[in-house]
């Protein structure tokens, strides 16, 4: 985080959550060395999916592809204000996204500023095709505190690659639009970061959104690599730069994920996933909901949290992680604060 983003975030803590997240962590360190799944307070950290639903096409993504074989649909407005108000006092975080584009649910900014008035840092993701001035004049006035802009290219023809159906030129007329409510507004919030995904095709602009980043006056542009699901033969995604690859190439010419995976799993103490419709998962790589934990539709949160199903699961990290599919394209978990 940066000094402003950090010191607002320093704002919102207090004893009980400060109490429930050192219980979390002591929990997580004593399963990892005991190989017991010990598990302490309730998680400080939770994605919530707003929509299934996207315009682009990302090749990458099951919202992109179309080819969910779990139900697709909108949040609803109440049963996330009754999820909220269980699990909110505890939170540190809440990020509304999983798939789907969030400004695509008809009230996204309400949703963000029931949790910002229940002093939770919220963060969110975007493709930023629908920020529009009065979007934006909303989104600054919900109380976001983070939003990350997806921009993958500095020209239309290499943003396109991986962004299919996307416009370049609307990403920067909505990063516009966000920089100057924020301004207009003399908001300290959200934090505005551009977020490339650093693939082959635009590798070679990593300098240039930087600059781009530095003109339109976000204040961070992150990078961040990318996830294939067809990685063994290599694949046309993969960067030629190897720090910003997940995969490393064998010397039989195979490629393999870098990650260890170390049998413990940070997110599976701290963090869960709630879908559209109130199932839990256990984190974002789980993008079909097929290890389903819990429905919030039959039983309390704290209830599924410390069910023998989540129990089951955590042991099964701690034993063999390796024999778990969503972990096998995993580039991250093992280390806290990760």
């Amino acid at each position: 985080m940066h000094v402003a983003d950090s010191l607002n975030f320093i704002a919102k803590l207090n004893a009980r959550k400060v109490y429930n997240a050192a219980a979390v962590l002591s929990s997580f360190y004593i399963a990892r060395y005991s190989k017991k799944p010990v598990q302490w307070g309730v998680p400080f950290n939770m994605s919530i999916e707003p929509t299934t639903t996207c315009n682009l096409g990302c090749p990458e993504c099951p919202s992109g592809l179309k080819n969910f074989t779990r139900p697709t649909g909108n949040l609803e407005y109440e049963f996330y204000k009754k999820t909220i108000d269980e699990v909110g006092d505890n939170l540190l975080y809440l990020y509304f996204y999983f798939q789907g584009e969030p400004y695509l649910h008809p009230r996204f900014t309400e949703l963000v500023k029931y949790a910002a008035q229940k002093n939770i840092y919220t963060v969110t993701s975007t493709n930023a095709h629908f920020l529009t001035e009065r979007k934006a004049r909303e989104t600054i006035e919900s109380g976001l505190d983070r939003i990350l802009i997806s921009i993958d290219g500095t020209t239309q023809e290499t943003y396109e690659q991986y962004r299919i159906n996307g416009s370049l030129q609307k990403v920067i007329e909505g990063t516009k639009q966000l920089v100057k409510a924020k301004r207009d507004l003399k908001s300290k919030t959200p934090h505005i970061a551009f977020q490339f995904l650093v693939v082959k095709p635009n590798q070679h602009q990593i300098d240039e959104v930087m600059q781009l980043g530095k003109e339109l006056g976000v204040d961070e542009v992150k990078l961040k690599t990318a996830q294939v699901y067809e990685y063994e033969n290599g694949n046309e995604l993969i960067p030629d730069i190897d720090k910003y690859s997940r995969y490393k190439k064998d010397s039989n010419g195979k490629y393999t994920i870098k990650n260890e995976l170390l049998n413990h799993c940070w997110k599976l103490w701290h963090s869960c996933v709630i879908t559209w419709d109130g199932k839990i998962v256990p984190c974002c790589f789980d993008k079909d909901a097929q290890h389903q934990l819990g429905d919030l539709n039959t039983k309390p949160f704290t209830e599924i949290w410390q069910s023998d199903l989540y129990r089951s699961f955590r042991s099964r990290i701690l034993q063999s992680r390796k024999q778990i599919d969503i972990c096998t394209n995993c580039s991250e978990g093992t280390k806290v604060w990760a």
